[in-house]
């Protein structure tokens, strides 16, 4: 019977004794979270951030276990959870040391709810080039810049690539008037891609010559023209003609 009292003497005071110190309460859970993060107990970790938020709102603590929160549900791929409190944290503390990195964290949060094809909504992409762009333009010395220049640079390529798709398959079907539409959309959209600007031109004339709308075709000809090599130029020029011939009869 002694031995079982003296073991369970050592085994409360092994766990006393592992519980982590702090000045206050609210410090030791904060402390508490962090291990429990640490080793992957994030529905432990959100219980003891969630005790800081309501039982000390007012300390120190309150402020970061905020924050804490956020990358926790970041960690679990709570997504649209970890993006909606990061954005929280953005717009009550917006002058907080670490800003920088909240805001990356959002564009991330709404980065990894892409879907893995373009074939599905891509908005959450769009969601994102805005916060990674607010990174580049408001924080340019940010150790997160590089990265975020990276992540808009692969989200462009898949707006880009779904764009096409929509715009080619209604030229495919002869749906001329949505395929101008798009073709139209990819030249507002993408200034810095030569090579999809130059078959959006092409496409985007032959769709006003299939309309007969020829006015127009002359028109985005010699808007274009300029900016395409000489083969796609050798076949705006063909289409010119088509085009003024058409026009004058009219």
């Amino acid at each position: 019977m002694k031995i079982i009292i003296l073991l369970l003497i050592f085994l409360i005071s092994s766990c006393s004794s592992d519980k982590p110190k702090g000045k206050t309460e609210a410090e030791i859970l904060y402390k508490e979270s962090l291990d429990l993060i640490e080793s992957e107990r994030y529905i432990l970790a959100t219980e003891k951030i969630n005790q800081i938020k309501t039982q000390h709102p007012y300390s120190y603590y309150a402020t970061p276990a905020e924050l804490l929160l956020a990358e926790v549900q970041f960690k679990q791929e709570s997504y649209i959870e970890s993006a909606a409190s990061f954005l929280l944290f953005r717009d009550f503390h917006p002058k907080h040391e670490r800003i920088d990195y909240v805001v990356f964290m959002i564009a991330e949060s709404y980065f990894m709810q892409l879907p893995p094809t373009i074939d599905r909504d891509l908005e959450s992409g769009m969601e994102a080039i805005k916060f990674y762009k607010e990174v580049v333009e408001k924080y340019p010395k940010s150790e997160f810049v590089e990265k975020a220049l990276k992540s808009i640079k692969k989200i462009m390529a898949m707006l880009l690539e779904k764009d096409q798709y929509i715009a080619d398959f209604y030229f495919k079907t002869k749906v001329w008037q949505a395929a101008h539409f798009w073709y139209n959309e990819i030249l507002q959209r993408y200034d810095d891609n030569r090579s999809a600007r130059q078959q959006a031109i092409l496409r985007l004339v032959k769709t006003s010559l299939s309309q007969k709308n020829y006015q127009e075709c002359i028109e985005e000809i010699e808007k274009y023209t300029s900016e395409v090599d000489k083969e796609v130029q050798t076949q705006l020029n063909s289409i010119n003609k088509r085009c003024e011939k058409a026009f004058k009869k009219i």
